[in-house]
């Protein structure tokens, strides 16, 4: 395994176990901090916009531009763009709405939920177990985003592991509430929702298996138009209304600039 690989690997790793963290306050916080995740989920979103229209989106109109001229090359990094946009509404068109792990809920709901294992019905089990399967596929292709900007240019992938680790861990939390409704067990709650978090570290290896024989400018230059069009779905589509839902509209909005101007700096001292 290469250096490069090995880096890409251990950032979609970090950004995936995040989903823990997220349970693990689910069981031991006391209240919910709205103000917190407001403004981390509006972060998330500000690094994923920013970086999208910055930095992937040029880099896959330069890269496609150079080998298919300005007319094609640009046609072709929009049409990726937008196909990233449809592969994720694609994936939101066929999940079940009670499964949806970006439904928000908070740590109070699990004060005063008893649930004696001998009274566990399996309608309320599938439902717990679907839930884990939905966000497990919701961080697939989150997981082969962070993958392949890592194989390209760690500089970009860091942010983006960063921001996709902040919006896990609200997600975490969204996903053990349920879980735990259903089984009643926190420790099943944790650990189910803590390995739907793996899917992203799977669709890095999916990823990389698959298109691995293929990775060459052209295709990166497509890759990074879908990451772009699949991040900036995730943040208008999830984050900021997630953020919105905590009551915390200005909190967020805070956020939100303040992940762009992180991203803006970062590329700048780092460029």
């Amino acid at each position: 395994m290469s250096h490069d690989v090995l880096i890409a690997f251990l950032l979609t790793l970090s950004a995936g176990f995040s989903t823990g963290i997220g349970s693990a306050i689910a069981f031991f916080a006391k209240r919910t901090n709205t103000t917190f995740l407001a403004v981390s989920l509006g972060f998330s979103a500000g690094v994923m916009i920013y970086v999208s229209f910055v930095e992937l989106f040029a880099s896959s109109v330069d890269s496609l531009t150079a080998l298919h001229g300005r007319s094609n090359g640009t046609l072709y990094a929009v049409l990726s763009f937008f196909g990233g946009i449809f592969l994720t509404l694609l994936i939101d068109q066929l999940v079940p709405d009670y499964g949806n792990p970006h439904e928000i809920h908070g740590v109070e709901e699990m004060e005063g939920v008893v649930r004696p294992k001998s009274n566990l019905r399996p309608d309320l089990m599938r439902v717990g177990l679907t839930t884990a399967l939905v966000l497990g596929i919701h961080n697939f292709p989150e997981g082969m985003v962070t993958f392949l900007a890592g194989l390209q240019d760690v500089s970009i992938a860091v942010p983006i592991a960063l921001a996709i680790a902040l919006h896990n861990i609200p997600e975490g939390i969204s996903v053990s509430v349920p879980i735990y409704y259903a089984t009643g067990s926190r420790k099943r709650a944790f650990w189910l929702s803590f390995l739907s978090g793996l899917a992203e570290p799977f669709g890095a290896i999916i990823g990389y298996l698959v298109l691995a024989p293929y990775l060459n400018d052209n295709v990166f230059g497509i890759i990074f138009g879908v990451i772009a069009g699949i991040m900036v779905f995730i943040s208008l589509d999830e984050l900021l209304p997630s953020a919105e839902k905590y009551g915390k509209h200005h909190q967020a909005v805070f956020g939100l600039t303040a992940g762009m101007a992180v991203m803006a700096f970062s590329l700048l001292l780092l460029g």
